[in-house]
């Protein structure tokens, strides 16, 4: 079903969007920031399913029933205004089903759209939802790329899931190379030029089968043509893959903006990679500070440390104080297989089976398939990294 969100903050938008991503049902959502008529126009083309409005100024609701005149199976959902009585029975009969007086949160929201979508007869029974696991470096070199790659062919090797891997590594990406050596039909970048009529059919014809039950969509060659991709097509591109596959694995690289952001707005859960080593762990607490500013619940970020070696100066207990969370997901060092698993173009698992990397990785793949089953995990106290960062006026709490 398609939504369509205009209002005047394009926070609450956003909010708003990534409350309906989450959603059990699957909703194709599009949002304007400003006034219903700087959306008129679009919205007249493609009408949606339900629009939901907030309105800035009285204008926007009388442009409202001129668009309900002419889509009459458009339903509206209006929030933070009280209509009169006589004002509401127009409005009614200009398609408004929903009405919320106070401006909700994306709770409120989804569950006024859910009423909607379950008066048009929308069924969940056939309707898939695969897990969206985001990939990002905390700083380069962390080894991202290597474990989102090789996740995603632990995910399908171990199961009969369908498994896509997305690289949105737009201007310099290469996460195909390190599992195959074939190239694919396809890339984001042209894939994301045709987003106005991606569907599964066309999704599956742009994406390279690496092995049973796992496809790939590989970055662009031209770095130039990675900066033409946009949000709203990386939000299609996502939904729709989502639709269509168990687990899609998307490594974003290291660079913030907008089509990043909109793959961690969608992502079910994301990795943030890192190493124990002080530039790193520096960076990782401001990685973490831009999640809390999105307000990214912490069940959603997990912390993978990779390239792990005991006996170093800085510990585990060290890490868990310097970011404050119990959980860390630990992939050991064994450099000379992760090297010969890059340079072949194959899969770590294919080169050294019973490598502490390829156990690791197995690991980490059955905890997203079965995420009731955790590693219990014990707090660490303050130690050596604390006293570096407070030599360098860092707090660490």
């Amino acid at each position: 079903m398609r939504v369509h969100i205009v209002s005047p903050s394009a926070d609450r938008t956003r909010n708003w969007q990534q409350a309906l991503t989450h959603a059990v049902r699957i909703y194709e959502v599009t949002t304007s920031s400003g006034g219903l008529a700087s959306a008129e126009i679009g919205l007249r083309a493609t009408p949606p399913d339900v629009l939901v409005l907030q309105p800035t100024h009285e204008a926007d609701i009388d442009l409202l029933q001129s668009l309900a005149q002419d889509h009459p199976n458009m339903d509206c959902v209006l929030l933070g205004t009280q209509p009169d009585p006589a004002q509401l029975m127009g409005l009614m009969r200009a398609g408004v089903r929903e009405v919320l007086p106070e401006v909700p949160d994306g709770v409120q929201l989804s569950m006024a759209v859910e009423r909607l979508a379950r008066r048009r007869g929308g069924s969940l029974r056939h309707t898939k939802r695969g897990k969206v696991l985001c990939f990002m470096s905390c700083k380069g070199g962390s080894g991202a790329t290597f474990l989102a790659a090789n996740l995603a062919v632990a995910l399908a090797e171990q199961s009969n899931a369908r498994v896509a891997l997305i690289d949105l590594n737009l201007q310099f990406g290469d996460a195909l190379l390190f599992i195959s050596s074939q190239t694919g039909p396809s890339n984001v970048a042209e894939v994301a030029l045709n987003s106005e009529r991606l569907d599964k059919d066309l999704l599956r014809s742009s994406l390279l089968e690496v092995s049973p039950g796992l496809f790939a969509l590989a970055a662009p060659n031209d770095p130039a043509s990675g900066t033409d991709v946009l949000p709203e097509q990386v939000q299609t591109l996502l939904q729709v893959a989502r639709s269509d596959f168990d687990y899609v694995v998307v490594d974003i690289g290291r660079t913030l903006n907008g089509v990043a952001l909109q793959a961690l707005d969608m992502a079910d859960q994301v990795y943030a990679v890192l190493q124990l080593t002080l530039p790193f762990i520096r960076d990782g607490k401001r990685l973490q500070e831009l999640f809390r500013s999105l307000d990214y619940p912490p069940s959603k970020i997990h912390w993978v440390l990779n390239r792990f070696e005991k006996g170093g100066q800085l510990t585990l207990s060290d890490l868990r104080q310097s970011l404050k969370t119990p959980e860390l997901i630990t992939i050991p060092n064994h450099y000379g297989v992760v090297a010969d698993s890059v340079n072949q173009g194959v899969p770590v698992s294919k080169v050294a089976p019973r490598s502490p990397v390829t156990k690791a990785l197995a690991d980490m793949a059955d905890s997203i398939r079965n995420p009731d089953v955790t590693e219990a995990t014990t707090s660490g106290i303050k130690g050596l990294l604390s006293k570096v960062f407070d030599k360098r006026g860092i707090k660490v709490a």
